[in-house]
């Protein structure tokens, strides 16, 4: 067990626009995946890295908002991963792990592999990117920009995403 202090729950730059629980606390290897907790005991985040002098956790709102599946918006049904591109005109990416079967994003044939770039109006460097346009997305209509194959041709798909709690049960 280690003290420290809280100093904020805010983004970091350079992380995307997650807010992460930043405190002086001692993290060791191994820790990432432990709690967090306040002085009265409560789990306020999952321990995850530590940047510079500044350990990060996730903060345990959204993890329970998580693990129950209330993202708060439309769902594509895509693990995905960022990664940077040898692309002059396009830098970062998302690189598309999973599909879940049945999902919108099997529908609209989206396959692992794909490099999701962004929307017309938001670029894809880090995953919080694609959770705020399915967040934001009033109609549940979105068009994905994306690279398949040698990565040279840029795509475009439009794919009809599941409303907020309407993911499928997997059999």
């Amino acid at each position: 067990m280690t003290m420290g202090v809280i100093h904020a729950v805010a983004p970091l730059r350079g992380m995307g626009g997650r807010n992460w629980v930043q405190a002086d606390v001692r993290l060791a290897p191994g820790n990432s995946g432990g709690p967090l907790a306040d002085v009265h005991g409560r789990v306020i985040g999952i321990n995850t890295m530590v940047a510079g002098r500044v350990a990060l956790a996730i903060p345990s709102n959204e993890v329970l908002q998580f693990l129950l599946g209330e993202t708060g918006g439309h769902w594509l049904g895509v693990s995905v991963r960022p990664v940077r591109l040898p692309r002059p005109e396009t830098r970062a990416g998302l690189a598309v792990l999973e599909i879940e079967p049945g999902s919108p994003a099997a529908q609209a044939s989206l396959l692992p592999g794909d490099i999701l770039l962004g929307t017309e109006e938001v670029a894809f460097s880090a995953p919080q990117h694609l959770a705020d346009v399915l967040q934001n997305s009033s109609s549940g209509i979105v068009r994905l920009k994306f690279l398949r194959g040698d990565y040279t041709k840029e795509r475009r798909v439009t794919v009809s995403l599941a409303a907020p709690g309407r993911r499928p049960i997997a059999a």
